[in-house]
């Protein structure tokens, strides 16, 4: 019985010590205030100016060292007027020239005999014999032709009018007759010197090319209608290149084009462009472009894949270079300067692209010296003082501007920090005062706010750090301040003397170290 009340004394004194203990946590945690919540309050006097909802990031001129120049990288250019090529990369296939083709048809029926040229894609020349025919109606012709010529010679010699000049026009349209049937002179002459029909005639090729393709064979009857070969001329060829439909408007006939095949690689060809196809392939969104070149000992052939560069001169144009501008959202900037470390942003508007750069249309005039490097890291800087910028800090001497300015007094800070430029981590700022006669001031109360607005855009919010400066003599004030990340700090200094506000003074001063 006397365990069992133990155990009930023990387990009560173990609550009771245990609500000791929490209560005691409880009284010694600091009261919760919204201005305890934060971390990095914000500079207090300020306003935001924020820019309205969905437009671009503000920007802001930028001040740099030559220190700060040259760790980033920065170079600079100046905006010139060049002649100015855009260049159109396509392929494209190498196709027959339509205007060297030919067909080869009889203007008779007849049997073919003896075919010479027998296989497609065989070079033949202007007139090589390309097979025989044995045409009755020909043949018949031919001995139309020998009858007139044997009466005309006969009757040439009559006394009776009309005879020997109807006898003339007899010949001559026999003779007409077979020169319309492509017999040539040559054999017209042939048939006057054996005085009989050539029963086998030789067709021969009206080009010289490649036969691309071929119906006749031996011994079958062909009409006129029918198209026996088709011959190619291949010394000068077509390529069709495609090309995108947005580039179509900067092309005209006669530009410069260059051509390469894989199968050259040392190789580069030759090409105008001689025509702008009056179509889009509804698929590809492509304009098929036609070129013109020549074909040199025929090393081209039709179907061939080949890569093609375009040019199309664009004249004298206003030129940036590409590394100079920043694609900023919608917005394209480039950043101009005003002397050593001093850039000004500016919003430009860009035409064609060329190899290295762009053709500019409005924001640049020539001669202007822009930044050619590091732009994302001055664009960066930028955003950051425009932000600083969004908070307008209250008017100096608030709430005694009545007194300062009845006073006249104007005092000016002279400020270092060690190290030199502050960094991430402890720096030592020291201020030093000066009155308007030139005096060093004494006696005052000096604080330093070092600030870096919130950027939604960046991911980053607001970052705060201050210090109540100790003097140290002779118009000097010092004290140690944590500096949270590197970057651009806004930087208030304030002083008060005998109740008053006697110096508000804003600046930026730059750390090094990481964010």
């Amino acid at each position: 019985m006397n365990y069992r009340k133990l155990f009930i004394v023990a387990a009560v004194l173990n609550v009771a010590l245990a609500l000791g203990a929490y209560w005691l946590w409880r009284s010694s945690r600091p009261a919760t205030s919204p201005t305890n919540a934060r971390e990095h309050p914000p500079m207090e006097g300020f306003t935001i100016n924020a820019p309205p909802e969905g437009s671009a990031p503000p920007l802001s001129s930028v001040e740099l060292s030559p220190e700060r120049m040259q760790s980033i990288g920065v170079r600079t250019g100046r905006i010139v007027y060049k002649t100015i090529n855009f260049e159109i990369r396509a392929t494209g296939t190498v196709d027959v020239d339509e205007r060297r083709l030919a067909y080869v048809q009889t203007r008779y029926p007849g049997w073919v005999k003896d075919v010479f040229v027998n296989a497609t894609y065989q070079f033949v020349k202007k007139g090589e014999p390309l097979f025989t025919i044995y045409s009755p109606e020909l043949v018949a012709s031919e001995q139309e032709y020998l009858l007139a010529k044997a009466n005309a010679q006969r009757v040439g010699r009559s006394s009776v009018e009309g005879v020997s000049s109807g006898a003339d026009t007899l010949l001559r349209s026999a003779r007409e007759r077979l020169l319309q049937w492509n017999v040539s002179e040559s054999d017209i002459s042939k048939i006057e010197t054996n005085e009989r029909p050539a029963t086998d005639f030789t067709f021969v090729s009206p080009v010289t090319g490649y036969v691309l393709e071929r119906i006749v064979l031996p011994n079958t009857y062909v009409q006129p209608e029918m198209r026996l070969y088709t011959v190619a001329g291949l010394s000068s060829v077509w390529v069709s290149a495609q090309v995108f439909q947005e580039d179509a408007g900067k092309l005209k006939p006669g530009d410069p084009a260059e051509i390469t095949v894989d199968a050259y690689p040392s190789r580069t060809f030759h090409a105008r462009v001689e025509q702008l196809l009056p179509q889009v392939d509804p698929t590809t969104r492509t304009l098929r472009v036609r070129l013109a070149m020549p074909n040199p000992n025929l090393l081209l052939k039709p179907g061939m894949f080949v890569n093609v560069r375009l040019r199309a001169p664009l004249g004298r144009q206003l030129f940036v270079p590409a590394s100079a501008v920043l694609q900023a959202g919608t917005r394209q900037v480039v950043f101009v300067s005003h002397g050593p470390g001093s850039f000004e942003p500016h919003e430009v508007q860009l035409g064609t692209r060329s190899d290295d750069g762009f053709v500019v249309l409005k924001g640049l005039k020539a001669g202007d010296v822009v930044a050619t490097s590091a732009n994302f890291l001055i664009d960066s800087e930028s955003q950051l003082q425009a932000a600083a910028g969004a908070y307008t800090p209250p008017p100096p001497g608030a709430g005694t501007s009545t007194e300062m300015n009845a006073s006249g007094q104007q005092t000016s800070a002279e400020v270092t920090t060690n190290p030199s430029p502050p960094q991430k981590g402890k720096n030592t700022i020291q201020v030093k005062l000066t009155s308007a006669d030139g005096k060093l001031l004494s006696g005052a109360k000096v604080a330093v706010q070092f600030f870096v607005p919130a950027m939604p855009q960046m991911g980053m919010a607001a970052v705060s750090a201050a210090v109540q400066l100790t003097e140290q003599g002779s118009g000097t004030y010092a004290g140690q301040v944590e500096l949270g990340s590197g970057g651009t700090w806004q930087v208030t200094i304030s002083a008060e003397q005998g109740g008053k506000i006697v110096l508000t003074k804003h600046l930026s001063l730059v750390a090094t170290g990481g964010m």
